[in-house]
């Protein structure tokens, strides 16, 4: 028999705050975190707007010398990972090491680091390299960082799959815990891919927003004059655990992780397969692992990216597994606020949705204006909703035909 899984802790560093708190908050006030690239001057570049994370100090979760060996996707991870584990309060009491790993999941690892390499190798030559330069880029590191901060020895490794990197390592932990590999298991995604050739990279893909003159209204998720996605950053982190473990500490209990499902879409390099044929299989294997019907799901926290082709075969997917049902549920993007986290995408969502199921209220989709029709489903235009949760489901897609569905049920008891 499959062991019960639970979220217990979470941690967040988003562009709308540097803990789950202030984001929340500001997520269900309907607030953009869009603005102009304060980080490098974008003068010059097609886009010039993104959703970052602002005032984060790392030295409030790691020592300054140690920090400086971290790209900062890993600061952010750890950070997070660090929030998450002191949410769960699993280090007041004893644990065996043993049994609790992490996987998190970045899409594309130390880029800045990249970056900022590259420069020094063109100016001063490889001998001026940094001898941290590898383990600062590989995608690995904040995993391994986290696992090493806190002192955890189970399964440790990490996901990369484009935008489904984080919702591909949460289904993992959640795959792990279920099947008694590990008690707990922290896991999410991280990202910190504002840097100019990022931006320049995903300009020149024409898959982000031009909206440089007004950065607040420029993601607008299912909304007719949608021009693609925001550029943001930052890190989502949880404590998924096994019940009984979770109630024989007296743990607090979020929500319940019920099913996840992952499928391949195998057919473009970037455009998802048409009428989201993968996205509703993915939809699909996540309600029957989880074994209840599609008309349970009272809300969906959609992929949602604000591009054209996502937004439209989102729908159709949606209408396609959930039938007259569709009509019938809620459905928000939350990166019309935060942007698009890339590879924490999941994870960050994960929270949002675990909160939204915990608290009775369905985020926004921020922004909407003008009724796509090929978008016609309700998307909780602008205004957060109250609306107790019994299920809900939270979608993750990514370049390569990367989908993952993760499911999550109120939890009572």
């Amino acid at each position: 028999m499959s062991r019960r899984v639970v979220v217990t802790g979470m941690g967040a560093v988003t562009p709308l705050g540097l803990d789950c708190e202030s984001t929340w908050e500001n997520l269900i006030a309907g607030k953009s975190a869009a603005s102009t690239i304060r980080q490098f001057d974008a003068e010059g570049f097609p886009v010039r707007i993104a959703c970052e994370v602002g005032d984060f100090d790392v030295q409030k979760f790691i020592d300054k010398r140690q920090a400086r060996k971290m790209d900062p996707s890993t600061r952010y991870g750890v950070a997070a990972a660090i929030m998450a584990w002191k949410d769960s309060r699993m280090d007041e009491g004893d644990f065996d090491p043993d049994r609790v790993g992490v996987v998190i999941g970045s899409g594309v690892g130390g880029i800045q680091t990249l970056e900022d390499q590259h420069s020094v190798l063109m100016e001063k030559g490889p001998r001026r390299i940094s001898p941290y330069f590898i383990p600062m880029l590989i995608a690995d590191m904040p995993s391994g960082a986290a696992s090493i901060t806190l002192g955890l020895k189970g399964p440790n490794y990490a996901t990369v799959s484009a935008c489904a990197s984080g919702a591909h390592a949460i289904g993992d932990a959640f795959r792990a815990v279920q099947r008694g590999e590990a008690d707990a298991m922290v896991t999410g995604g991280t990202e910190a891919a504002v840097c100019p050739m990022s931006l320049a990279g995903f300009a020149a893909m024409k898959a982000i927003s031009s909206r440089n003159d007004e950065p607040e209204r420029a993601s607008r998720p299912f909304d007719k004059e949608r021009d693609g996605f925001v550029l943001g950053e930052g890190a989502g982190i949880v404590l998924l655990e096994e019940l009984e473990h979770a109630k024989a500490r007296g743990a607090r209990i979020y929500a319940e992780v019920t099913g996840y499902g992952c499928t391949g879409d195998a057919y473009h390099m970037t455009a998802p397969a048409p009428e989201g044929e993968g996205m509703a299989r993915a939809m699909r294997a996540a309600l029957a692992d989880a074994s209840i019907d599609a008309d349970r799901v009272d809300y969906v926290n959609a992929h949602g990216t604000s591009t054209e082709l996502n937004d439209k075969y989102e729908t159709t997917a949606l209408k396609a597994v959930f039938g007259e049902h569709a009509k019938k549920l809620a459905v928000s993007s939350t990166k019309s606020m935060v942007g698009h986290l890339l590879g924490a995408a999941g994870g960050v969502e994960l929270i949002f949705t675990a909160l939204a199921v915990q608290n009775g209220v369905i985020p926004p989709t921020i922004n909407y204006e003008f009724p796509d029709p090929e978008c016609d489903l309700d998307y909780t235009p602008n205004d957060a909703r109250e609306l107790r949760i019994e299920h809900a489901l939270t979608n993750s897609f990514g370049f390569g035909g990367h989908n993952a569905v993760l499911a999550l049920r109120r939890f009572e008891g």
